[in-house]
Parts: C-alpha cells; structure tokens; sequence
C-alpha cells in the first residue's frame, strides 16, 4: 500500500509503501519529548516529495540518526539512518504523520532507547 506523510504544514511531504504490521514507541530522550510511533521501512520504499532541503536535520547521542523535522511547524515526520543489522539505508516513517492511518489501530512495541 502507498500512504502519504508530511509535517503539519505541507513543507516537507513524502510517500512511503509497504504494510504497515506494527509501530515501535522508543523512550530514547529525543522520541519520548517527541511522540512519535516509527515504522521502519528500506529506503527504496520512501520518497521525498519535496525538497530535502525543506527538512532541517538533528543529530544527538552516536549521530548515527538523522531526525528529519520542519523548521516551519516544527513536527517531526521521519528519520533516516542505516539499520545496524542489515546495513541497508533505511526510513523510520512517524506514522502519526501519515493520512488515513489510525495510530490507535496499530499494534506498537516499545523499545528502551534510554538504555543504550
């Protein structure tokens, strides 16, 4: 399935396919002041639709995450990175920032980014 996702004020939009099987909440400092619910998907699977030049980028802790946010409304609609067990380039897709998804209806997983 294709969904669309953008921040709240439409600069920085993006489509992203797959199936949507279960979301991962992390209690990382960065996820857990931001809400997020992330879907990772490879990055074939996801493309930008607008300048990638529209998102700002923040790099914490090991700098090996890039959370992607709009500097205009301020919400963070995904991240990039390289899966550490794959090392495939890889998207975590904020399925709260995507149309027609129910976060609610998602089976989530938690996982303890505050221990690493």
């Amino acid at each position: 399935m294709k969904y669309s996702g953008s921040c709240h004020c439409g600069k920085v939009a993006y489509e992203v396919e797959g199936e949507i099987d279960s979301a991962m909440a992390c209690n990382c400092s960065m996820c857990r002041r931001k809400g997020s619910l992330l879907w990772f998907v490879t990055k074939d699977k996801f493309t930008l639709k607008t300048p990638d030049g529209n998102a700002s980028t923040y790099l914490f802790n090991k700098h090996k995450i890039r959370h992607r946010f709009c500097p205009v409304c301020g919400i963070h609609p995904y991240a990039e990175a390289v899966n550490p067990k794959t090392g495939a380039p890889t998207a975590a897709i904020n399925i709260r920032c995507l149309e027609g998804v129910d976060p609610d209806k998602v089976k989530v997983t938690h996982f303890d980014g505050a221990s690493i």
